[in-house]
This record gives C-alpha cells, sequence and structure tokens, in this order.
C-alpha cells in the first residue's frame, strides 16, 4: 500500500476546521484535523507544500517512522504550526491503519482501559446566576464533572463570555480582527471563590468542578488563588500561569493543594517534562491535534504514568469530531487517563460535514468501534461553508497594557 494523494480542507462549519485526507493506492483513505484556531492557513500551507510531497509513495503502515521523518527531518522542530501538521497526518495514518486492520483505534493501542471516558462539559454565564442555572441543567443532562466560568461583573469581555455572546468567534463575522479584552486580577481573585462558594452551596460535593484561569495571573497571584479554591475542592485548577519557565509551578505547589492542569498549548513532552517529572502539575492537558498526534501522545501518557499525573486533554470547539474521535481512542486506552473536555455533538450543520457516532451517557463518552477513529468527512457538504478569516481575543489590563488571553 503506498500514499498517492494527500487532500487539505478548510471549511467554516461553526468555526473553521483544517481536515486533511490521506489517500492510498487501494481505496482505503484516512481523515485527520489540522486545525489551529486563528492560524489555520498556516498550518496549510505546512501541509501542501512542505508535507505532503514528502509522503507521496510512501507506506502508511510506517506511522512511527513517518512521525519521525516529519519531526527529525525537517530541522526545524517544534512548534504549535509543525506540530499541528503532523498531528493531522498522524491521526490519518492511525485511521488508515486500523481500517486495514478492521478495528478501532484503541485496539491497536492496546485495547479499553475503561468502559467509557468521563466528559466534562462547560457552564459558562454573564453572571453566577447564570452559571448555576448552566450547571443544574448539565447535571441533570448526566455530567459528573462541570468547569466553571463566569464574566467579571462590570468587565469588557471576561474568558467564557464575551459581549452577550457566548462564542467569540460570532463577534468576527463583519469585522475579522482580534477582539480586544479588558482583565483586573484584583476583581477576579474578590470574585471566583464566590462562584464556586454558591456551586458547593446549591449543588453540594459530588459534582466534580474545575476551573481555567486562562494563563491571566502571576505565579504568587495564582498560589494565592488556589488557596482560596481549596475548601470548594477542585478536580483542577487549570492555566493558572504561563508554563514557559516550568519552575513558575514550583511557587505554586509549595502553598496549595488544589490539583493544578496545564498543557493545552504543549507541542511536545518538553514543554511538560519538568512538570511531570518533578510532580508540579497533577494533569496533562496536551492535545492529540497541537501535540503532534496519538503517537507521541501515548508515549506523553507513559512517561507522566511513572510520576502520578494523569492526562486530561484538551477539548475546546476549536477541535473538529475528528480530534475528538482521537482523544477517545486515547482515552480509552491511557492507563493514567482522568477526564476528556467535551463541548457536546455540534450543529447541525457540523454534523453534516463530520459523520460520527459518538454517545454521551451518564458523565461518559462511548464511540462506535467501527474501523479507525470512526469518523468521516463529507467534502461536498464542506464546500457549502468556506473559510473567513478568524482571531482569537487578546486581552489588556485596564490601563492598556498587554496581558494573557
Amino acid at each position: 500500500m503506498k500514499i498517492t494523494a494527500i487532500k487539505v480542507f478548510v471549511n467554516s462549519v461553526s468555526r473553521n476546521f483544517v481536515t486533511i485526507k490521506i489517500i492510498t493506492d487501494e481505496g482505503t483513505y484516512g481523515v485527520g484535523d489540522g486545525t489551529l484556531n486563528g492560524r489555520e492557513i498556516a498550518v496549510v500551507k505546512y501541509l501542501e507544500e512542505h508535507i505532503a510531497p514528502c509522503l507521496i509513495g510512501r507506506d502508511p503502515s510506517q506511522i512511527e517512522d513517518i512521525w519521525q521523518y516529519l519531526f527529525k527531518g525537517a530541522y526545524w522542530r517544534k512548534g504549535p504550526v509543525t506540530m499541528t501538521a503532523i498531528g493531522a497526518i498522524d491521526m490519518a495514518l492511525w485511521d488508515i491503519k486500523g481500517k486495514v486492520a478492521g478495528m478501532p483505534v484503541y485496539q491497536l493501542l492496546g485495547g479499553k482501559s475503561r468502559k467509557g471516558v468521563t466528559a466534562y462539559g462547560h457552564a459558562n454565564g454573564e453572571s453566577i446566576d447564570e452559571v448555576m442555572a448552566t450547571l443544574g441543567s448539565m447535571i441533570e443532562e448526566g455530567y459528573k464533572v462541570v468547569r466553571l466560568q463566569s464574566a467579571l461583573p462590570g468587565a469588557k469581555g471576561t474568558y467564557g463570555t464575551m459581549g452577550g455572546k457566548k462564542n467569540y468567534y460570532e463577534l468576527q463575522s463583519d469585522r475579522p480582527l482580534p477582539p480586544e479584552l479588558e482583565w483586573n486580577t484584583a476583581k477576579y481573585m474578590n470574585f471566583v471563590p464566590e462562584l464556586f462558594r454558591r456551586a458547593r452551596a446549591e449543588y453540594g460535593n459530588e459534582i466534580r468542578l474545575c476551573h481555567d484561569v486562562h494563563n491571566r495571573l502571576t505565579p504568587i497571584e495564582a498560589a494565592r488563588l488556589g488557596k482560596l479554591l481549596e475548601p470548594y475542592d477542585l478536580l483542577f485548577l487549570e492555566d493558572m500561569v504561563p508554563a514557559d519557565n516550568q519552575d513558575t509551578f514550583k511557587l505554586i505547589r509549595q502553598h496549595t493543594t488544589t490539583p493544578l492542569a496545564i498543557g493545552e498549548i504543549f507541542n511536545t513532552v518538553w514543554d511538560a517534562k519538568d512538570l511531570i517529572q518533578n510532580q508540579l502539575i497533577d494533569y496533562c492537558r496536551m492535545a492529540v491535534s497541537h501535540g503532534g498526534g496519538i503517537t507521541p501522545l501515548r508515549k506523553v501518557a507513559d512517561f507522566a504514568a511513572m510520576y502520578n499525573v494523569r492526562m486530561a486533554p484538551h477539548g475546546a470547539p476549536d477541535l473538529s469530531p475528528i480530534a475528538c474521535a482521537a482523544h477517545i481512542h486515547f482515552d480509552l486506552w491511557a492507563p493514567n487517563f482522568a477526564v476528556q473536555e467535551f463541548v457536546g455533538f455540534g450543529t447541525p450543520a457540523m454534523n453534516s460535514v463530520f459523520k460520527f457516532d459518538l454517545k454521551f451517557d451518564d458523565g461518559l463518552l462511548y464511540i462506535t468501534d467501527a474501523p479507525g477513529l470512526g469518523v468521516d468527512f463529507d467534502e461536498a457538504e464542506a464546500a457549502k461553508y468556506p473559510y473567513k478569516r478568524s482571531y482569537l481575543p487578546v486581552n489588556r489590563l485596564e490601563d492598556g497594557t498587554m496581558w494573557g488571553w
């Protein structure tokens, strides 16, 4: 079997997605997700101009060698564009291998470690009351783990909510430039504990809760927030500070027992190496897409398991159903998997472009036992939704200083 073509598609069904198809001379094809939110076309060009020509004629079953070839052979290693492009190829190769073997990908990885995948959803709102109402609805739907995010009163946009709309992507239809938000750490630190106090008072201690800071604090501020939230028993506090300097987590760890999670923008194990081996985090959130695919993520999981760090892959709506399926296969296998971020089944339009069989029941995700990843991509349907340039927001302090979003 040889690779005869690699097709790259960009469609904007609810938001932009980059999808690839690797086609073989025997007619079998595999699909992968190469979406890099706000930088989609950079990945498209990397795939079309630099990767695809190198893979035509190669044996798609040689997944490890192809991964090493794309990572080491380019000389310019790592980075989100490179690793997202490699991740898309890797997913598609695993999809082909599963189809040829007649087995779902999780079986190729070593089989199931659990019956289903624990998922957490997002309870966002423009007020604590709105978040509490959403949390109640999600508990009724069967969620056992929920992430809480609320807008700050009087703030110009807060992570998770924006200007009366829940999706920043909606704000860019007429003026596709980065939305600009404002941030006030003092207001946030005074506000967030009340959000979790209300959640525990109204819904008790059985529901597991988490929160995403989105890299907006300094290490000592993050340590203080972790301490403030200890009474509310969070499953984890995510992305408290950027991890460019992994040593900063030593300070946070010294001051709080709130479990810590990070990794959604990590591209290789080197981004997490010190955090894992020094047990400075409890959950690694590397994604199968931005982390270079299934092949490297399974190695990260094995490394993390040696230090009691569990896997909780990123699963925001900027990942397509292909990446979602790849995560679920990985999650079913990984012995040290903990929880999967999950934002639902998408819009009717998305479900017409991406064909998949995924079920959510009593807090767990279940995927079909179809060979490969179990997801297909409708090229003709996708063509109805052309690419629209978009950006992630940027964030400034109230005095105008650039800050992390």
